[in-house]
């Protein structure tokens, strides 16, 4: 198949560009703000009223902030070491999906203590709105023609433009619909779980449910993906995207189970 070549440029005015990828990161806010805002009239959470737009910018923060050192900690720390200037230059590229995790869960965790709110619960609203996100990010990746597939003879391989002559698996697309269309869809189907009155499922439990769902989906992924130049394989084998994911599994099912015998506890 021939790879589209969309200019990832919408728009310049002067110096200022519009890129499709900015779009992406906008219309993911934009839709985890409204189907959040959702949930909170759907299971009557009043408690997150009053905070709701300060949670929320908090959070935007996290993602960016976490989601840039994820990237230089993970993926380029050696080059970074020797030009620490560019560690703020997002627009040169270089974002890391388990960095942003990291740094959401940790915003999300110091400002529900702060404002005395429930961590799990508010953790829950927002999770099962992230994959849209994630899907949006990955076409945003498609159309710039990063992050491509390893070479590939399947009917649909596309050569990217950076990807040398031979064509490739297109990737982005792939996380895209189990990363995005597919987890967000489990998620939304079982996100009424945690609020029902037998208390089966205490809250967290999404937010279990969204780590190892996406762990899995990300090392099925990646076995298609070709691996980051500056690092390859790990081990022989196993890419930096698969290790992480692995241990977002392990923490999920950890989470899990602390939750579920929590519940059962006080249930």
């Amino acid at each position: 198949m021939t790879f589209p070549n969309i200019d990832p440029i919408i728009f310049s005015l002067g110096p200022l560009h519009v890129r499709w990828y900015g779009l992406m990161y906008v219309l993911g806010f934009m839709a985890c703000y409204f189907l959040v805002q959702k949930q909170i009239r759907d299971f009557a959470y009043k408690e997150l009223e009053p905070h709701f737009e300060n949670l929320n910018l908090v959070l935007i923060l996290s993602v960016v902030l976490g989601g840039r050192l994820g990237y230089v900690i993970f993926y380029n720390l050696s080059y970074y070491i020797q030009h620490p200037l560019e560690i703020p230059a997002t627009w040169t590229g270089g974002m890391s999906f388990h960095g942003a995790c990291i740094g959401c869960l940790i915003g999300g965790a110091l400002f529900t203590k702060i404002k005395k709110l429930d961590f799990w619960t508010c953790a829950d609203l927002y999770v099962v709105t992230i994959p849209i996100g994630l899907g949006l990010g990955r076409f945003g990746n498609f159309i710039n023609g990063e992050l491509f597939g390893r070479t590939s003879d399947v009917p649909w391989a596309m050569v990217f433009p950076g990807g040398g002559p031979l064509p490739r698996h297109p990737s982005q697309l792939y996380e895209m619909l189990l990363e995005g269309v597919l987890l967000f869809t489990l998620l939304w189907i079982l996100k009424a779980k945690p609020w029902q009155a037998e208390k089966n499922w205490p809250h967290g439990c999404m937010l279990s449910l969204f780590l190892m769902a996406y762990g899995v989906f990300r090392i099925f992924v990646e076995l298609f993906r070709e691996p980051d130049t500056q690092i390859g394989f790990l081990l022989g084998f196993l890419t930096m995207g698969q290790l992480l994911s692995g241990l977002m599994i392990i923490g999920g099912g950890l989470l899990w189970y602390l939750r579920i015998r929590q519940g059962s506890q006080t249930g």
